[in-house]
């Protein structure tokens, strides 16, 4: 259940679909860049993740980046409004452990739709700023959904294949609350990322559908996968195809890849979508690959040079950035594709 505190008269409204569908049919798209590497450079400490609200809360927090959203949320809005700037058209919500499944973590399940929905009512604010300063630039919000750190398909236990931490009900009754709080907080599109297995993501999938037939609507979804190495498989298996060919018995926004792999990598698994479907493609790549201390090194002019042949190839609708990108990075991308035509819709052919 909604806190009672939260049920607005005048919700946030949300951008018109026709202007994002009309948008992606003109030009090639940009989404932000990561949120992570961003909230790194504050160099937050406990006692900032708790701020005034939790600083008597009985279990560590350092680390949970969704409760930014309601003890730091100017750091929040400032990363949003520094990619805006960059020429990001859609910003992600500070959301991707907004569940009650990975907030458990930190014992905070009962605050999870407070975390979305003021999440997404802090970028619905700062998209609506800068649409009103370019209405011919509608920028829209993305409810990011990230997979859980728990496994519909693969056995955490060695010793039990059999045996699973959690049941497709519990991930569908988990993201059915996390999607309508980032609805009513004023997400544009629902964006199920960082996909490692897709029977996570049917879930996700499920619950949304659910959603729509609920409130007699419709839903803009993103859909975008993880290739987890040079297998060219995700994490519980899939190849790009089958991966494809899983969710795309839904209407979707679009399908495509992000994280794991720099730009050059993603390039083959890009294409393998890009040929055999008629949803609208994304890709939001690292910058690089980590180096040996676990960062990314990759220049915003080298990954532009290498999304470059995204664009080229005609295989992207949307593009942006994963781990290790900045704004800078996003600024190089923007750049670079508003000179290229986007990618045309096609019959599905597999």
């Amino acid at each position: 259940m909604q806190p009672e505190i939260l049920k607005m008269k005048n919700p946030p409204k949300k951008t018109d679909s026709q202007l994002l569908y009309k948008a992606l049919s003109e030009r090639i798209l940009v989404l932000d860049g990561a949120m992570g590497t961003m909230l790194q450079r504050y160099n937050f400490q406990e006692e900032d993740y708790r701020g005034e609200r939790f600083k008597d809360w009985e279990y560590a927090l350092k680390g949970n980046n969704d409760l930014l959203s309601l003890t730091q949320p100017q750091a929040i809005e400032e990363v949003h409004r520094k990619y805006l700037e960059a020429g990001a058209d859609i910003i992600e919500t500070n959301t991707f452990s907004g569940t009650t499944i990975a907030m458990s973590d930190y014992h905070m399940e009962d605050l999870v739709y407070e975390l979305n929905f003021e999440s997404a009512k802090i970028a619905r604010k700062v998209c609506d700023e800068f649409t009103a300063l370019n209405p011919d630039k509608p920028r829209f919000v993305a409810g990011s959904i990230g997979p859980t750190n728990k496994t519909a398909s693969l056995s955490p236990d060695v010793n039990d294949p059999g045996f699973r931490a959690i049941t497709f009900d519990e991930l569908r009754i988990a993201y059915k609350q996390q999607s309508e709080a980032l609805l009513d907080g004023g997400a544009d599109i629902l964006l199920i990322e960082t996909i490692f297995d897709t029977l996570n993501a049917k879930a996700a999938l499920f619950a949304i559908d659910e959603i729509q037939e609920d409130r007699n609507i419709q839903i803009p979804v993103m859909v975008s996968g993880t290739i987890t190495d040079a297998s060219g498989r995700t994490l519980s298996g899939q190849t790009a195809e089958a991966f494809l060919i899983s969710v795309s018995h839904l209407n979707l926004l679009s399908v495509g890849f992000n994280c794991a792999l720099g730009a050059q990598q993603l390039t083959p698994y890009l294409e393998t979508l890009s040929h055999n479907s008629d949803f609208y493609i994304s890709a939001y790549p690292n910058a690089g690959l980590p180096n040996a201390f676990g960062q990314y090194d990759e220049t915003p002019e080298q990954m532009a040079e290498q999304i470059r042949e995204y664009a080229e190839k005609r295989l992207i609708n949307i593009v942006g950035g994963c781990c290790g990108t900045t704004p800078p990075h996003i600024k190089a991308i923007a750049d670079l594709v508003k000179d290229y035509e986007p990618r045309k819709l096609k019959e599905t052919v597999i």
